[in-house]
């Protein structure tokens, strides 16, 4: 059974011809990437949720970012997907974790794109962060690190642990928390009742949209404003 990606996704090889797109395509690029890891997973296998929820943010990284040259880091691997195929790797994306097929992880032998060996769970911070120390160290004052974390990875210790000395650190680093309320078993725990009391919070969310709509009447902001006021 062939699978075909979408007519934009197939022009998409690496994320330079991604950046050649008007911001306005982002949504069908992201429409298209979601149906392509849905058509390609359900027939060939795979984990559905992890990257389909970060098919959005997968997306402006690469649009935003310069990579391979700012590097991202992705915990846990299952999200990195969406990144595999926009980084050169769409047409081979059927043999994902089929034998001498792609790996269901980033991995560095793969592709310069995958900047760290992950799969489970929780060492992204701190990977990220010695990243962002050696650019600082090397005077690469342009380089941006970034490590995207879900809320089930985040309650181990050793993301604790990076957080705790990238606060000090001084470094050009980003953590991006993909706070989805979804695991392999529920999160329990103080830091999962506490992530949900601040996104279901009236006042979290009023704050958030009096932003949104502040930023709306910005000229910067319009390219900001999500689709449909979501």
């Amino acid at each position: 059974m062939e699978i075909l990606p979408g007519p934009l996704l197939r022009t998409i090889d690496s994320p330079s011809d991604l950046k050649k797109l008007p911001r306005e395509k982002l949504h069908q690029v992201c429409d298209e990437l979601r149906q392509y890891i849905i058509d390609v997973v359900s027939v060939h296998g795979g984990h559905f949720g992890a990257s389909l929820g970060v098919v959005e943010l997968t997306t402006a990284l690469h649009y935003v970012y310069n990579t391979p040259y700012d590097q991202l880091v992705w915990d846990v691997g299952h999200q990195a997907y969406g990144h595999k195929i926009l980084t050169g790797r769409r047409d081979n994306f059927v043999t994902n974790r089929k034998y001498k097929g792609i790996s269901g992880f980033p991995k560095r032998s793969e592709s310069e794109y995958d900047t760290f060996g992950v799969g489970h769970s929780s060492t992204s911070i701190s990977a990220a962060l010695g990243m962002a120390m050696a650019a600082k160290y090397k005077g690469e004052t342009d380089r941006k690190c970034v490590a995207v974390i879900g809320d089930g990875a985040m309650t181990a210790g050793l993301a604790f642990e990076g957080m705790n000395h990238a606060g000090v650190a001084d470094t050009d680093m980003l953590i991006i928390l993909n706070d989805n309320c979804m695991g392999i078993d529920p999160n329990v725990g103080a830091l999962k009742e506490y992530l949900t009391d601040i996104t279901t919070s009236p006042t979290y969310n009023k704050v958030k949209d009096d932003v949104w709509k502040l930023l709306g009447k910005l000229p910067v902001g319009e390219k900001l404003q999500p689709r449909d006021g979501a």
